[in-house]
């Protein structure tokens, strides 16, 4: 069972989410504040595996009530959920300890996978967010046409195929990508077929190195 504490200032969202979770009796909600500063009465009350909080609240950010549970709840995972995508928000709570970053345009399922994978002790990202700091930190547009050296041009990847791409350079396997995709292994084993084919790769190493080269992932 994963004891959850919900954390937004609009209660209308901390409802929605109750009852988005409420099918799933692998996750119980003990508790919900409306900032940061709620947060911290709650704590000491409630046995809580999971905070899952924004980051824009009155009071205290998310980012000082993130310092403080890391602080003095070192057992304690932080998971965001927030609007937010720019990179300097993901890599601040990622450098200050959070588990996971959750976009708010994510659907349940999305959801509640990233709260089970963190409870495992595992880092989830939504693959949006992915794509978006490969875009902004490698300076990509949304649609790429790749040349090599030789001047031949290859076709155009899409944005799946770049998403499987930053998942690929992350060591993932076609399993695991499928599930942090929310598709089917057969589906990604094509998208990286197409990659290989694209790329004139001629296999995963080729594939990464290939990446690598071009800055499409770090």
């Amino acid at each position: 069972m994963i004891n959850l504490i919900i954390t937004d200032d609009h209660k209308i969202v901390r409802d929605g989410l109750k009852a988005l979770l409420q099918d799933h009796t692998a996750v119980q909600v003990v508790g919900e504040a409306a900032s940061g500063s709620e947060l911290m009465e709650l704590l000491p009350k409630v046995d809580a595996d999971i905070v899952l909080m924004d980051i824009s609240m009155p009071d205290m950010d998310g980012f000082e009530t993130a310092a403080h549970i890391f602080k003095n709840y070192p057992g304690l995972k932080v998971v965001v959920l927030s609007m937010l995508s720019h990179e300097k928000y993901v890599n601040r709570m990622l450098e200050l300890g959070a588990s996971g970053y959750i976009l708010k345009n994510a659907g349940k399922d999305e959801l509640y996978c990233a709260l089970q994978l963190v409870a495992q002790g595992c880092r989830y990202i939504s693959p949006d967010v992915t794509l978006e700091l490969l875009r902004k930190v490698k300076q990509l547009p949304n649609e790429l046409q790749h040349t090599s050296g030789n001047g031949e041009s290859h076709r155009e990847l899409s944005k799946r195929e770049l998403e499987v791409l930053a998942l690929i350079g992350e060591g993932y396997t076609n399993a695991e990508i499928s599930e942090r995709l929310f598709t089917s292994k057969r589906t990604v084993e094509t998208h990286r077929q197409n990659l290989l084919e694209k790329t004139k790769a001629r296999n995963t190493a080729a594939l990464i190195k290939y990446a690598l080269q071009r800055g499409l992932i770090s």
